[in-house]
């Protein structure tokens, strides 16, 4: 069942519930799904069995007795809940040593906990909106795909972070056209899906109505779903969204890409709000990450939910294998 290497797990912000989960991570794992993280040992639990290794290949026989660790140490101890800028750089560092990891196939996939991303501009001047951002420059990638994904669903939603005032601006006819080609090619590659079923959401109440309710789904939406259909893609659409994802709907189709943030996010967090797994489609090497936050606010507390994080890393390692 273990992928053809050991999966690499950055440690993520060392202040929030990374470091407690990787320890609950490897507990409910163990050997199963071996995989390596990397950071500073001192951000650990205290007491938490822990062995350090020199190579991701080591996570097998180390993951026997505790998490296995990369040991990549920071300039400061953690204080939960209290990020500390002087840690930002090597939360950044610690983010390029994986990729280089994974890009040398030295590790399988690449599984990423949550970071913070004022401290890292803070302490660090980071220039990216985000992880997902940083990775596709680190590949030398131009365009990557957010997708959320969880065993009743996996939806991508076309824009992301901008106000919703913004979304019929922004939604091209070769954003979304480019959307939906990484989503098929990924389904294929990752998911081991030969011809995909791609369901797409109108962007209008209705999809538009014939044009009654906005004329972005006549004018921009389908256009596209016609052009790629000619092509010989199972793609379906615009639809309107308020009917895409009961359980019946969802047995049509394989994906579903929505056109903005909360029109994707609403049903997933709704289906299956802690098992809900952030995927980057488009990069050269697999990445996941669970879909929340840094939870300043109960970290150290030892009560953090691993339910999202034990599903990011069983669906990076079945994508390595699809791969």
């Amino acid at each position: 069942m273990n992928a053809v290497a050991p999966l690499v797990v950055t440690c993520g912000e060392p202040a929030g519930i990374g470091p407690e989960l990787a320890v609950a991570a490897w507990r409910a794992l163990g050997t199963t799904l071996p995989f390596a993280w990397i950071g500073d040992p001192r951000h650990l639990p205290s007491g938490a069995p822990h062995v350090e290794i020199d190579h991701p290949a080591g996570a097998d026989a180390a993951a026997e007795r505790g998490l296995p660790v990369l040991r990549h140490d920071f300039p400061a101890l953690a204080v939960p809940g209290t990020p500390d800028p002087a840690n930002a750089a090597s939360v950044v560092a610690v983010i390029a040593r994986a990729v280089d990891l994974v890009q040398s196939g030295e590790a399988a996939a690449l599984c990423t906990l949550p970071i913070h991303k004022k401290a890292l501009i803070d302490g660090a001047n980071f220039a990216y909106p985000g992880h997902t951002e940083y990775l596709a420059a680190l590949a030398g990638v131009e365009r990557v795909v957010m997708m959320l994904a969880c065993d009743a669903l996996r939806v991508v939603p076309a824009t992301i972070h901008i106000p919703v005032s913004d979304i019929p601006r922004v939604l091209s006819p070769a954003l979304l056209e480019e959307t939906i080609r990484i989503t098929h090619s990924a389904l294929i590659r990752d998911f081991g899906i030969e011809v995909p079923r791609i369901a797409v959401a109108g962007l209008n109440p209705h999809a538009g109505e014939g044009g009654a309710i906005g004329r972005e789904d006549l004018e921009v939406i389908a256009p596209v779903i016609d052009a790629l259909r000619a092509e010989g893609m199972e793609v379906r659409g615009p639809a309107s969204a308020d009917t895409m994802f009961h359980a019946e709907a969802r047995a049509r189709y394989d994906a579903a890409v929505a056109m903005y943030h909360d029109q994707a996010l609403i049903p997933i967090k709704t289906i299956d709000f802690s098992g809900g797994v952030n995927v980057t489609l488009g990069l050269p090497f697999v990445r996941t990450s669970p879909d929340h936050g840094t939870a300043f606010d109960i970290a150290g507390t030892g009560t953090a939910d691993p339910t999202s994080t034990l599903a990011a890393l069983r669906l990076a390692a079945r994508m390595a294998r699809n791969r």
